[in-house]
Formats: structure tokens, C-alpha cells, sequence
């Protein structure tokens, strides 16, 4: 792994080498930050919470109501009574910084045995009690036995699972309509939309959906779950029928439900854009006349916007990020401390080489937020720095994003640059297309175009168009199939001879993608495949060999690209970027995969001088636009698209954008629901 210099107080460079930080390490340490900021802000709502402290705007008002059911003040139902309101951004919001990391308090094997002792009992894999106890805490024993549906908190069960594992505990006082059951299923269908994207769900699609759970009494289930903490509701006004100010028209309300650390976040974040945006220098601040020297070339325009704006938004291809670098070159040759953060391992020693060795330095966003990387904190806990370029935006979830803006210090700017054509980030949460789509700050589009065959196939997938270009060096080619068997066999001969030998790209450069993990031609059928071709063996070591390429996720939805060195007692020893990384042997099952065929969402971010697409005929009901785009954008020389959907490849392409996703920082930022930019 790549190191940056260590900085003196004013950024330049000391002549001391940096700590070298294992990928994996900063990835658990931005995990452990997270978890201990959500900590710390549900120990400041303990008490009573007046409306407008703490939280801003709607969210203070319906917490309020929330907490004045729990004390008896209020009836439930009054809390979805409340006069609606619509958030704006504070014109001088708070920054809340965040506070030292406290280790956690790892828990005895009396413990793990005592909760695995109620798992057996109930039918459920002992081998869970770690996670449980992670989930649930000190006391999970008990909790479980008190409410077995509490087993529906640990990432991975499922409903008719938890259902099981209470028959067998309770017996005959189990029953679809128990109200603890009703609160259970509440939260787990919120976790559920978080993971596919969404921070809040619409009140009728979560009731909906209790009701297709067997939850007799959905209103019911959610006013319990709200009266317990375990939710948070909002409301939120839209336009009133006949238009803004008719006469007589009732204002309509959208009612949302919510987890609390995502409303946490994207409360936080709102407030952080506010503040952001409003000490940021203007535009006739100190220094213009140098900016406005410096402000040449391609990234003319984007250097003007950021010397009189704290928040600027940059949207582009691949190839735009020679504007940002530039941009970068040029703020830390006028003085300022200047930092990138990219999301992974592959896309930081890309953009470092774009930048330069003199250039800024570039980290990773978990380096960054969890401090492993980058310019550590000041003596306030901000991040030590004037300027922050965050690539790949629109992989920002709404927590690490708020991680982000809540330490910046006053006065920084912060660019946010990426291509809104690609898929979403993994974690809950549209952060970029929200603030695209609002329009609170200035919004500056690239005009370096991608070149090429593939610059051109791409872009016109951009606008909802698959174009035939013309590719004299083989830049694209086609490669029909009739069915599964064929898929895999196409894509590991392209893999393993056709790309090396009329390419010139070597195995280890090359990339395959396909729509998912399981099935026919998934990731799994794929690896399979491609090891015993590229690197047959016994799997001695959990299943891998050594040289096996794999990718390693030491916290959901991240991957880090590496190749399986060997094992011994302490793990599976993996090399990734160069730095060498021991995986646990118990989370190697979970955490490490075969990594020659990826998922585009796991691609996403990272480029490969080849690329190989495969699109087996069941896989048409998962394409899309932003998938396809995604997929296809992961190549620079060389793509071979393995073709088995027929016409279902160009209708995504012009007629499946990407599935919306439910937030709330539109309205917190001022925008109405369903306004676009």
C-alpha cells in the first residue's frame, strides 16, 4: 500500500515517512467511528427533548412528540396529528464534532456460551452468539429470551427464521400478532429498505408491507414501535392540490418512518451543507485575484467556483478527473492544505498518479473519517485541512457523508466530484443526486469528454442510448451466447487466452462483471470457473490456494482487490495493494470471496485496462441504465461483452432508469418532495 508524507502544521511535507495503515484496518476504524458517533447522539436524546435543541426543524418537533408518548404526556396517534412543517437549512447551523473513539467492551465466553445457550434452545445456530451479542449487548441472553423476535437485529436472519426460533422458545404464547413481533418486523423492514437504499420509508408502503409480513395490525405495529424508540416519524408538507397558495386548498403530508441513525445522519448532514456553504469565502474574499490567475485550462471553471464557494459539485467521466487534479495542483500552489479521498485501494493509486508525486495527497474516505490516513484533526477534532476533494460521490452513503462534513472546519471547501450516471452508493442514503437535484450550491460540469470507442459507447448509454461504434482496434467486441453454459465458457476463454493474446492485456488485468453473485453465470458459478483454469488446487486453505484472486470486505459493502498469499494460525494471509492482510480464520467463510468476476457494484469506482461484461439471458429483469453504464465504464482499452440478453440489453438501456430511493435531505435542504434539478 501507497503512503503519504506526513505534514507539518502548514501541509508541506516534513521529510518523514508515514506509518504504513492496512486497508483493512482504516475500513474497521471508519466502521468503529460510525458506530460510536450513533452512540453518543442516542445518549444526547435520552431525556426530554425540546423542539428546535439539538436536531433542527421537523425532526426536533417529532422527536419531541415521540418522547412525550414514551413519558405518557401524549397520545401516540397525535404523534401523526402534528401541524406539518417543511426543514430548511439553518443559515448558521452548529458543528457537532466528533469525539475520541472509545474501544469496545469485548464480552467474556460466559457470554457468547450464555447467549448461544439460548440460540440451541431455540432452534438457531449457536455459532451466531458473537453476533448477537455485537447487536444486542451485555444481557442479550435475556433479551432474546424475553423477546425472541429481537433475533431479527442481527444483519442477515430472516423473518420466517426469527418466526421459528420464537415458536420454539414460547410455544403456544407465540403468535403473528404479538406486539413484540409487530415492533420487530417494523424495524427489520427499515433495515431491510436501508439496504436497498432508502432512509426513510412512506407510511401506506410500510404498512403495506407489514401486512404482507402478517402483521394483523400494521398501524398498530408502527405506533408501538414509535412509542418504544425504535422509530422516528416525520411529516412532511407538499405542495397543496391546485398549487402553492390556491384558495381553500388543504396542504397535503407525506408521512415517513425512519431508523434514527439514518434521521441522525441526514439531519447532521443537512446541517453540515448549511454551515459548509455559509463560512466558506466569497467571492470577492482574499486571494480572488490569484484564484482567478490560476484558473486556466479545462478545469478553469471549476477552480472559479471553488475559489468563491464551499461546496461545489463536479460531474464528469472517467476522464474528467484530470480537471479535479488539476484543481488540486493549483489551491496547494496558493497555500492551502489540500487533500483527495477516493473510496478504495485501486481508485487512490489511479488518482495519486493523476495528481502526481508532488501533488496533494490522496486517501481513501474510511482512511480519512476513521483517522489511519490523511491530515489527522486539530485541536477542535476537525479535519486539518482547507480544501477536501472527495471522488466518486455518488458512492457516498448518507453516515459516512455526514462523517465527512461534520469535520470539516470552519472556512474549508469541499468538492464533491463523480458521475451521476453510475449506480448509487451501497449504503442508504442518494447523497450527490440529492444535492445535484437542490441546487444550494454551484454545479460544475466537465467538458472533458471520454475518448475513444468506449468514451463514445459510454456516453451515449449516459443519455439512454446503445450505440454501434465503430472500433478499428477491437476496442469493443460482441460476443454472443444461447445459454448459461456457453456464458461461462466464452468468458473464461476471453479471460485466459482472446484478451492476453489480440489485446495484450494480461489476465491479471482483466475484470469480469456480471448482474449477481448466485445463479448460473453469477460470481460464484464465475470464480469457479475461472480458478480451475487460472489457478487450480484444493482449496487447502478455507477453500482458497495461494495466488487465487480474491476480494476481501472487512465491512459490508466495501471490497478491497487482492490475491491469497497463504495461511497459518493466525489466518488467510492476503495481499491487497500491496499490503499485506491477515483475515481471522472464522471471517474468512464471510468476508473473503474468489475475485476474478465481480458484481458492477462491487467494480464500481475501479478501472481495468480490460474488461469482460457477461449478460446471461436470466439476468434481463436486473439490467439497467446505471447498471450497464457502470459495468461498461469499468474499461479503458478494452471491453467484450458477453451477450445472451438480446433485445433486453438496449431496452434498460433506454427505458429502466435507476429505482428511486425514499430521503429526506431534499426537504431538510428546502427542496419539495418530487422537485428534481
Amino acid at each position: 500500500m501507497s503512503t503519504e508524507p506526513e505534514t507539518t502544521k502548514d501541509g508541506e511535507p516534513d521529510g518523514t515517512e508515514a506509518a504504513e495503515v492496512s486497508e483493512a484496518q482504516a475500513e474497521l476504524e471508519a466502521q468503529r467511528v460510525e458506530r460510536e458517533r450513533i452512540e453518543r447522539r442516542k445518549a444526547e436524546k435520552q431525556g426530554p427533548v425540546e423542539s428546535g435543541t439539538k436536531l433542527s426543524g421537523v425532526a426536533a418537533d417529532l422527536l419531541a412528540a415521540v418522547r412525550a408518548v414514551e413519558s405518557g404526556e401524549k397520545p401516540v396517534a397525535a404523534v401523526f396529528a402534528d401541524e406539518p412543517r417543511r426543514a430548511a437549512v439553518a443559515p448558521e447551523p452548529v458543528r457537532r464534532l466528533p469525539q475520541p473513539v472509545v474501544e469496545p467492551v469485548r464480552p467474556g465466553a460466559g457470554s457468547v456460551a450464555a447467549v448461544a445457550e439460548v440460540l440451541v434452545a431455540g432452534g438457531a445456530p449457536g455459532g451466531l452468539a458473537g453476533q448477537v451479542l455485537g447487536v444486542l449487548g451485555e444481557g442479550a441472553e435475556s433479551r432474546l429470551r424475553e423477546d425472541p423476535w429481537q433475533l431479527l437485529r442481527v444483519p442477515g436472519v430472516r423473518l420466517e427464521q426469527a418466526d421459528g426460533f420464537a415458536r420454539t422458545l414460547l410455544g403456544g404464547e407465540s403468535s403473528p400478532g404479538d406486539e413484540r413481533r409487530g415492533r420487530a418486523v417494523v424495524g427489520w423492514l427499515l433495515e431491510q429498505a436501508a439496504l436497498a437504499g432508502h432512509t426513510v420509508l412512506e407510511l401506506p408502503a410500510l404498512t403495506a408491507a407489514l401486512a404482507q409480513r402478517g402483521v394483523p395490525e400494521p398501524d398498530d405495529a408502527v405506533q408501538s414501535a414509535l412509542a418504544e424508540g425504535e422509530a422516528l416519524v416525520f411529516q412532511d408538507a407538499l405542495e397543496a392540490e391546485g398549487g402553492e397558495g390556491a384558495e381553500g386548498a388543504e396542504a397535503a403530508v407525506r408521512v415517513l418512518v425512519g431508523l434514527e441513525r439514518y434521521a441522525l445522519a441526514e439531519e447532521s448532514l443537512a446541517d453540515g451543507v448549511g454551515r459548509v456553504i455559509n463560512s466558506a469565502p466569497g467571492e470577492g474574499g482574499s486571494g480572488a485575484e490569484a484564484w482567478e490567475a490560476a484558473a486556466s485550462g479545462a478545469a478553469g471553471e471549476l477552480v472559479r467556483a471553488v475559489a468563491g464557494h464551499g461546496l461545489v459539485l463536479h460531474t464528469g467521466g472517467e476522464d474528467s478527473r484530470v480537471e479535479v487534479a488539476e484543481l488540486m495542483r493549483v489551491a496547494q500552489g496558493l497555500g492551502l492544505r489540500v487533500w483527495g479521498a477516493v473510496h478504495g485501494p485501486v481508485g487512490r493509486a489511479r488518482f495519486a498518479a493523476l495528481v502526481g508525486a508532488d501533488g496533494p495527497g490522496v486517501v481513501t474516505v474510511a482512511g480519512l473519517v476513521g483517522g489511519l490516513e490523511g491530515p489527522g484533526r486539530d485541536a477542535e477534532g476537525a479535519f486539518d485541512l482547507d480544501l477536501l476533494v472527495v471522488l466518486d460521490a455518488p458512492q457516498l452513503d448518507v453516515e459516512t457523508a455526514a462523517l465527512v462534513v461534520e469535520s470539516l472546519p470552519d472556512g474549508a471547501r469541499l468538492v464533491l466530484s463523480g458521475d451521476p450516471g453510475v449506480l448509487w452508493s451501497v449504503g442508504a442514503g442518494r447523497v450527490f443526486a440529492d444535492l445535484l437535484a437542490v441546487r444550494v450550491c454551484p454545479r460544475v460540469a466537465s467538458r472533458t469528454p471520454d475518448p475513444g470507442p468506449l468514451g463514445e459507447l459510454v456516453s451515449g448509454i449516459g443519455v439512454g442510448e446503445l450505440n454501434q461504434v465503430e472500433a478499428p482496434g477491437k476496442e469493443v467486441v460482441i460476443v454472443p451466447v444461447r445459454d448459461a453454459g456457453e456464458a461461462v465458457h466464452r468468458t473464461v476463454q476471453l479471460v485466459a487466452d482472446s484478451v492476453p493474446r489480440a489485446i495484450g492485456v494480461p489476465v491479471e488485468e482483466t475484470v469480469v462483471i456480471t448482474p449477481g453473485h448466485g445463479g448460473a453465470v453469477g460470481t460464484r458459478a464465475l470464480n469457479a470457473a475461472l480458478k480451475e483454469r487460472l489457478n487450480p488446487g484444493p482449496g487447502r486453505f478455507g477453500g482458497f490456494d495461494a495466488g487465487d484472486r480474491v476480494v476481501y470486505s472487512p465491512v459490508p459493502g466495501r471490497v478491497l482487490p487482492g490475491v491469497v498469499l497463504g495461511a497459518d494460525s493466525e489466518g488467510l494471509r492476503l495481499s491487497c495493494s500491496g499490503e499485506e492482510v491477515v483475515v481471522a480464520r472464522e471471517q474468512v467463510e464471510r468476508c473473503v470471496r474468489h475475485g476474478w468476476a465481480l458484481t458492477a457494484h462491487q467494480a464500481v469506482g475501479g478501472r481495468w485496462p480490460a474488461a469482460v461484461v457477461v449478460l446471461p439471458g436470466d439476468a434481463a429483469q436486473a439490467l439497467s441504465r446505471p447498471w450497464v453504464y457502470t459495468a461498461f465504464g469499468r474499461a479503458e482499452r478494452h471491453l467484450s461483452v458477453v451477450h445472451g440478453v438480446e433485445q433486453a440489453l438496449a431496452r434498460a438501456v433506454a427505458e429502466v432508469p435507476a429505482k428511486p430511493r425514499t430521503t429526506r435531505l431534499p426537504l431538510l435542504l428546502g427542496a419539495r418532495p418530487g422537485e428534481d434539478g
